[in-house]
């Protein structure tokens, strides 16, 4: 528990191969059903208070009450996830938490001297996230994501779908028909 952002809910890995990754989660770790996004729609994205472009496949899962998300950059636009790849590393970039009233939490941080390495929209306004300059030490990043809005109870069909899965159906593409 950080006695600044509170339980640490998601630990995110930035991979080369989202479905090699998928794989072995489900395969080796025995972790799944992952719900896949091919191409993640940003409203806006930031690098570095920067616009860019980045493009980027998600897959989400969950082991126990900790969620497991694989990111993939799909093309060269600035990210701290593209700067992650092109310093050697691949694996564990960041830990989530997760508010409910993420301007308070987002406005403590930048208080306390965060700064924001990159930052973005996802499905309105109460979609934010944002992702602290704090790669001194690989796989330390921190994250915090607003989840008042769609993405809660999103996290929550895909924890409830963890804690009751049999091994079938290992992928669910997120907006495919099934």
């Amino acid at each position: 528990m950080s006695r600044i952002f509170g339980a640490v809910r998601q630990n995110g890995y930035v991979v080369r191969d989202i479905h090699s990754a998928m794989k072995h989660w489900i395969e080796v770790m025995g972790v799944g059903p992952w719900y896949y996004m091919d191409r993640v729609k940003t409203d806006w994205f930031c690098h570095r208070g920067e616009n860019s472009a980045v493009e980027m496949s998600i897959a989400l899962a969950n082991s126990g009450d900790l969620q497991i998300e694989l990111i993939q950059q799909r093309n060269d636009a600035p990210s701290l996830y593209r700067e992650f790849l092109e310093s050697g590393h691949e694996g564990l970039q960041h830990m989530s938490y997760w508010s409910h009233d993420y301007q308070a939490l987002y406005d403590r941080a930048l208080g306390l001297g965060y700064r924001i390495g990159h930052e973005g929209q996802i499905g309105g306004d109460r979609g934010r996230f944002a992702y602290f300059d704090t790669q001194a030490h690989p796989g330390t990043v921190i994250e915090i994501s607003d989840i008042s809005g769609t993405k809660g109870p999103f996290f929550e069909k895909v924890r409830q779908a963890a804690a009751n899965w049999d091994g079938t159906r290992p992928i669910r593409e997120v907006g495919a028909s099934r």
